[in-house]
């Protein structure tokens, strides 16, 4: 007797049952938050449903139901991923997997200003780098902001660009950098010339020229 004869085989000659048969992706990961027990705000609720209502698939609206939440929550918390899965008829695990692979879900507790420097080629190129380490030393330690470099933005015609709380402001000089901060602190928009929807190519009533 060969080594090995002993032990059962499978279709195709496998040790492991069930080895080619299709995947069942259909089958829930996880239990689906029971609604009676589960409590969403009325607001992020009404919001959901709304995005859901817009798709053929209901789960395309997972990505927008997510960025809903996260601005409920500052995160996607556990309870955030609950909510948005209970209303979704979707299981926890469906949307973890979901904010884990897109850059811009939060999967830990942040500051909820959110301060992306882009330092890709076009902004690296006209100087993002430093623009980057400008910020690190304006923002310090302080625990509201979430200050990031980011690959890509894709607002290349106003490098060096940064998304302030998903406003896109831009071109950024170094020694505009306290004043943006400082605005944020004080709860002001942040340059508001050099946002993005100041430009005439994106708003036709703006007063700043593209």
């Amino acid at each position: 007797m060969s080594l090995g004869d002993d032990v059962p085989r499978y279709r195709g000659g496998s040790r492991v049952p069930g080895w080619d048969d299709a995947v069942d992706l259909a089958k829930d990961p996880s239990q689906i938050p029971d609604p009676a027990t589960t409590h969403v705000p009325p607001e992020l609720r009404a919001e959901i449903e709304r995005h859901m209502a817009k798709y053929p698939d209901f789960r395309s609206a997972a990505i927008p139901a997510l960025h809903a939440a996260q601005a409920v929550h500052g995160w996607c918390s556990p309870d955030a991923i609950e909510q948005v899965a209970c209303v979704m008829r979707l299981t926890p695990g469906y949307l973890i997997a979901v904010a884990g692979f897109y850059d811009m879900f939060e999967t830990r507790p942040v500051g909820h200003h959110r301060v992306y420097v882009c330092t890709n080629i076009s902004c690296y190129l006209r100087g993002a780098d430093e623009l980057f380490e400008r910020f690190q030393q304006e923002v310090g330690q302080d625990a509201d902001f979430n200050l990031r470099s980011f690959e890509c933005l894709g607002a290349c015609d106003i490098a060096p660009m940064v998304s302030v709380n998903d406003v896109y402001v831009g071109p950024v000089d170094l020694d505009e950098v306290p004043r943006l901060v400082d605005q944020l602190r004080a709860g002001e928009p942040p340059l508001p010339d050099k946002q993005i929807m100041a430009r005439l190519s994106v708003d036709p009533n703006a007063t700043r020229q593209s």
